[in-house]
């Protein structure tokens, strides 16, 4: 995700980066400039058609047009920035659980149960973790702290990793539980928690593999398309040569709407306008740490290099 300030114009206006829409249209809008310029040739110097054919009707059709098309990109463009608050949101809440699980352990372990403290502080970080490549469609486990109690090479790669790191958060509960360490209030003081990590899990694998219908998305792109290679055709006569600019502007405005919605409705992959999941993942692991491994609870605090690893 790209930071930046948001009251600021002339970034935005002179600065191209990567990500810019212009960027990817621009072979598009040089093909179509050429294409409006060649309409206006034929129509004004071969053809030699006069100012009241009945072409330049068209140019009627397209103010109608407009309104229609104009409603339609904005409800596109609210659907998918919906989907994208709707991560963000969901990521928040995990950020919330992830400290108010880490709280509340904090609270019920003795300061001597090291092993116990390292195992939930490191598995709390590694759900976070476990979760952003799962959305990614990425199975590695890199980035996964281990404990006494854990070691990576235990997940098994090509099943639900999210899901095998709650199993083990529950498990180690349980286990608690049987050894009497935790009482059973206890455990249901931790159930909200646990349970909502595969609740937030479940919703953003709705998102991500839930996308815009596909005949919803096909007939926006080829309204589009008609829209804007008609354009020359009824404006040819009042602007002539100067609707190759009117041509390229308007497709490049469409277009890149589209282009934004294409982007942000699946908001947990690497774009540049996707959530910044990588960064909230190591600030969880950072703020569980803390509140585990803490010098207050008995034990040394844990290296930054660990904790951001």
């Amino acid at each position: 995700m790209i930071k930046h300030d948001t009251k600021e114009w002339l970034s935005h206006i002179f600065n191209l980066r990567r990500s810019d829409t212009l960027r990817t249209l621009l072979p598009v809008m040089l093909g179509l400039g050429a294409y409006a310029a060649l309409v206006v040739y034929l129509i004004r110097e071969v053809f030699q058609l006069p100012d009241d054919s009945p072409l330049r009707n068209v140019s009627l059709i397209h103010t109608l047009l407009g309104f229609v098309i104009s409603l339609l990109l904005v409800f596109r463009t609210n659907t998918a920035y919906d989907r994208w608050w709707e991560g963000r949101k969901l990521w928040g809440s995990l950020v919330n659980n992830s400290r108010n699980l880490a709280l509340k352990l904090n609270g019920l372990l003795a300061p001597d149960q090291a092993e116990d403290r390292e195992f939930f502080a490191a598995m709390i970080a590694n759900f976070a973790f476990a979760l952003k490549n799962h959305l990614r469609n990425h199975s590695g486990s890199s980035t996964f702290q281990e404990s006494a109690l854990f070691k990576a090479a235990d997940l098994r790669p090509d099943h639900h990793l999210p899901g095998q790191i709650s199993a083990a958060l529950f498990g180690r509960v349980s286990e608690l539980q049987r050894r009497g360490v935790l009482l059973p209030e206890h455990t249901l003081l931790l159930k909200d928690e646990l349970q909502s990590f595969m609740d937030i899990c479940g919703a953003c694998e709705r998102i991500h593999n839930t996308p815009i219908p596909f005949s919803y998305s096909s007939f926006i792109k080829k309204f589009i398309f008609t829209y804007c290679v008609t354009l020359p055709l009824g404006y040819a006569f009042s602007l002539e040569y100067h609707v190759v600019t009117l041509a390229v502007f308007v497709f490049y405005v469409l277009g890149s709407l589209e282009i934004i919605a294409e982007e942000i409705e699946d908001p947990f992959g690497t774009d540049a306008n996707d959530l910044p999941t990588e960064t909230i993942c190591r600030n969880i692991s950072r703020s569980v740490g803390q509140l585990l491994l803490s010098a207050e609870a008995g034990l040394p605090a844990p290296s930054s290099a660990k904790l951001n690893k």
